[in-house]
């Protein structure tokens, strides 16, 4: 090989962090032809009669290849979603086949099934209870991978689960595409009521094309404030009507998801089939804590019953306060965010506008770091790194003085970055084969608006509730004491539990205390007062009724499209069907959500959708413990870190929730945070 593919290609070191500034669209191909070689001959090398039947021996065989192929292709695929280019995208499509290929083979292979049975019967008992439950995932996922199919079934199995990764990576380009295809200019004029942070940003975007006025986009850092803010009605429903008909039929034909939709519904009912399951929802919820998809549709029904008395008050309350107060008498989908601002702000007499105002990103973050540092005793402090953008700051994780981890954070919105806010790895913890242990890294990314003119970021509470989230479910990652892959951090972890300590963290941005050691106007410096505080925390459970029933309604529509077999052919109806027996506000015909819904068509909430509500029970009694002794007590945050976040999925989530909390969850406490007590 040549030295553009070994010595210099960034993808093939793997001593010290990803040179992610150096990674170009041409190191691509050529590390996973190295890696892919690598991981082939260790494959071949594990199922041989050299190497024993045993755990350490097959772990120092095949995982140091595995988690190397996987740990480049992480990297290619983390800078897909937040630096897109057209050579990356090429790039990443062309060898996405191939990555596919391999670990859907891997996990099918008979051979390695056959071995990783062996060590079950001969060494399961003498293992330690982590690597016990790594073995039962193990012996699990390969059963769910196909490894028990024979020839022709074989066969399909592996194309599917090709097909299925080209169209997810598809159908999150379509969405990617769509939201940065729209553009619309407005004059100074239309955007009365929009906050001046806001006119600033889209005056300096206009200004860099060389264009006049004000450039809006569907980036949320500007769809959100116009829609909650713009007294211009029309330029409302412009900005509505393209932001919910993305990606759909009503867009260019090249971007248009239901198609998409359509065979990724089909294929996976097809795979489903094919593993001996009756539909791809009760092939998905084998590794969740959820048992069937009954059970989920019945808890999901239970908090839409809980729920939607409230939310029909709600909803009576603004309609009949847009009518008497904003002139709305026919209330539409584009003024439901404007004419509840309006409502809280009536109510209340604040706006998140207001509020923003006091939450300046340095501050936030400074906040953050110092409850995570008291409650669960570490510390954080700047590190340097290679970085994909200018915008990205680096950290370390501390106990004592040894590092535990360490974290990117990527908080703006930007053209090339997928919406939304996630967590990723970029490594986990890890006892490698040759003694060393591997610290965990973590990617934190979130879509909250840039700084303008010389002034430090402003965020919404929304913003910083999502940033605490995310950093819940980096905390998952980086704490973990749990040493062998299968199980460390969030690795086998049920999908349905994940959001525990994400949800968990979000309770912090509800704390005085809390909050008024991270505010300061970005004007005068001056604190967040306790008058305003309070007026956010009486208008917390403003309007939960409908948020309930709108989480409820995707969960549903996710559960039902992957529960019953060809609604693949009646997805618009089955999204009508949901939205008529649990929405309060029905939204127009056109609106398209679901071809955006990247969560269940590109993401791993395909049949979990309805995990936020479930782990928000488990995340609501957790937080319960902390009302009972303080939000910042030391001995009550240790135990949920040794508990939940250092055991990872080394136990069920239900053992870990157990050993933490003293008894199994109860709904209580979540209704009583939502204010549906």
């Amino acid at each position: 090989m040549n030295d553009v593919t070994t010595t210099n290609n960034p993808l093939l070191q793997f001593d010290g962090l990803p040179a992610f500034d150096g990674i170009r669209p041409e190191h691509v191909g050529p590390a996973v032809d190295r890696l892919l070689a690598d991981a082939n001959g260790e494959l071949e090398r594990a199922v041989g009669d050299g190497t024993p039947a045993d755990y350490e021996s097959m772990s120092a065989v095949l995982d140091v290849a595995t988690e190397r192929l996987g740990r480049a292709w992480g990297a290619v695929r983390h800078l897909h979603a937040v630096v897109d280019t057209p050579e990356l995208r090429a790039a990443y499509t062309r060898n996405l086949p191939r990555v596919t290929e391999f670990f859907t083979r891997l996990g099918a292979d008979e051979r390695l099934y056959a071995k990783y049975k062996r060590i079950a019967a001969t060494q399961g008992e003498g293992l330690s209870p982590p690597r016990r439950k790594a073995l039962t995932n193990a012996l699990r996922d390969f059963v769910l991978s196909g490894a028990e199919l024979q020839g022709e079934a074989k066969r399909r199995h592996a194309a599917i689960r090709e097909r299925l990764s080209a169209l997810q990576q598809q159908y999150s380009e379509h969405v990617l595409d769509a939201t940065d295809a729209f553009a619309y200019y407005a004059g100074s004029d239309e955007l009365d009521g929009v906050p001046d942070d806001v006119r600033g940003a889209t005056g300096e975007a206009a200004a860099a094309q060389g264009k006049p006025g004000h450039k809006l986009t569907l980036h949320y850092p500007v769809y959100g404030p116009v829609m909650q803010y713009a007294t211009n009605r029309a330029l409302r429903e412009r900005l509505y009507t393209a932001y919910v008909t993305r990606a759909s039929e009503m867009g260019p034909p090249e971007r248009d998801n239901t198609p998409l939709m359509r065979e990724i519904l089909a294929l996976k009912q097809e795979e489903a089939h094919l593993l001996g399951h009756p539909t791809y929802a009760a092939l998905s919820l084998v590794p969740k804590m959820a048992r069937t998809a009954a059970e989920v549709q019945v808890f999901l029904r239970d908090l839409a019953a809980r729920a939607r008395p409230h939310a029909e008050r709600d909803m009576v309350e603004l309609r009949e306060f847009a009518a008497s107060q904003l002139g709305l008498a026919d209330l539409q989908a584009w003024d439901l965010a404007f004419a509840r601002e309006r409502l809280k702000q009536s109510r209340y007499a604040f706006s998140d506008d207001e509020v923003k105002q006091y939450f300046t990103e340095p501050r936030v973050l400074q906040g953050l770091f110092e409850i995570v540092q008291t409650v669960f005793e570490v510390q954080i402090r700047p590190d340097a790194a290679p970085v994909w953008h200018e915008s990205v700051r680096f950290y370390r994780v501390e106990r004592q003085g040894r590092l535990l981890a360490q974290f990117y954070l990527d908080p703006y919105a930007r053209e090339g970055k997928q919406p939304g806010a996630w967590m990723d790895d970029v490594r986990v913890r890890w006892a490698r084969p040759d003694g060393s242990v591997q610290t965990p890294v973590a990617t934190l990314t979130c879509n909250y608006a840039a700084p303008v003119g010389g002034r430090p970021a402003l965020m919404t509470h929304d913003d910083v509730i999502t940033l605490f989230h995310e950093f819940g479910h980096g905390l998952h990652l980086m704490l973990t004491r749990v040493e062998d892959l299968g199980v460390s951090g969030l690795s086998g972890v049920e999908w349905d539990a994940v959001e525990l300590p994400s949800q968990f963290m979000e309770n912090f941005c509800w704390e005085w205390d809390v909050l008024a050691r991270m505010t300061a106007h970005v004007d005068t410096g001056e604190p967040m007062s306790r008058a305003l505080f309070d007026k956010m925390l009486a208008a917390k459970n403003f309007h939960s009724g409908p948020e309930t029933l709108r989480q409820v309604e995707y969960g549903l529509i996710d559960m039902r499209l992957h529960a019953e077999p060809g609604n693949e052919a009646r997805l618009q109806q089955v999204v009508d069907e949901v939205r008529g027996e649990v929405a309060v506000a029905t939204p127009p015909a056109f609106n398209r959500f679901q071809h955006s819904f990247s969560h269940i068509f590109a993401g791993g909430y395909a049949a979990g959708y309805y995990s936020y509500k479930w782990a928000e029970v488990l995340s609501a009694d957790a937080w319960s413990a902390f009302e009972e002794t303080g939000p910042l007590h030391v001995p009550t945050g240790r135990r949920l870190r040794e508990e939940i976040l250092e055991a990872g999925g080394s136990r069920s989530a239900m053992e870990n929730f157990i050993a933490f909390r003293g008894r199994e969850p109860r709904i209580d406490a979540l209704l009583r945070h939502q204010g549906m007590a």
